[in-house]
């Protein structure tokens, strides 16, 4: 008979009140409940509890915050009704050994932080004057940032940014400039190409600028067409 059983036993008061520590030792929960296993320290190095409901924010059909405590984890257990057949997990506890992801050195408590097991973040930072709101991979090269001071969102990706909708993109500033900086430029459309200026069209090209038309090409201008070069060759 383990140490769990014993306490168990019909013999004993099997029930224990309060709240205990425990260390997640299995998250597999074959009836995919969302449950996790401890062992309880002070009992005993090996003997797993009853598979454990996991307290969490929000539950429902298909719905909730899912955050299940990692094995090896210190955890927070209580027992319904005190029996120990029936544990709960209250929550998780940082400890000597498992630190927090961020400080609060100047006390101000400016941060609210997530993090994964592999290092991606969510960070929401109180800050005053310089309020904002980070999500980042574990690279910490790929984030967007929300900034909330000067009202302003940056997007940074190492290598490509692919955006796609089945519906229409519209990139609109309403009261400022949009500006394209890059290497190569490719636009291809499937149909028709439509390009509109409200005022001034400039085109420049530092080398060769070629415009072409499979059927005929059109220009028009109702004050006239100045071609400014050298010579003109019409072929």
């Amino acid at each position: 008979m383990n140490g769990l059983d014993l306490l168990m036993s019909n013999n004993q008061n099997n029930h224990f009140y309060g709240v205990t520590v425990g260390i997640v030792t299995n998250s597999k929960d074959p009836d995919g409940l969302g449950r996790v296993k401890v062992k309880f320290p002070w009992l005993s190095g090996e003997e797993e509890s009853y598979w454990a409901r996991v307290l969490t924010p929000m539950a429902g059909k298909d719905r909730g915050i899912y955050f299940l405590p990692e094995v090896d984890d210190e955890v927070l257990v209580a027992f319904e009704q005190g029996n120990m057949a029936f544990p709960y997990i209250l929550g998780s506890l940082w400890n000597g050994k498992d630190k927090p992801p961020i400080k609060n050195d100047d006390g101000k408590n400016n941060q609210r932080v997530i993090k994964s097991r592999s290092g991606h973040m969510i960070v929401l930072d109180d800050t005053e004057g310089k309020e904002q709101i980070i999500i980042q991979d574990k690279t910490g090269k790929n984030q967007i940032v929300i900034n909330s001071k000067d009202n302003k969102m940056d997007i940074k990706v190492e290598k490509d940014l692919t955006i796609e909708a089945k519906g229409k993109i519209i990139f609109k500033s309403s009261n400022d400039d949009i500006s394209i900086e890059c290497k190569n430029l490719a636009i291809k459309t499937q149909q028709n190409y439509n390009l509109e200026a409200g005022k001034n069209c400039t085109i420049k090209a530092k080398a060769k600028y070629e415009l072409s038309a499979q059927s005929g090409l059109g220009i028009k201008c109702s004050a006239g067409v100045k071609v400014n070069d050298g010579s003109l060759e019409v072929m």
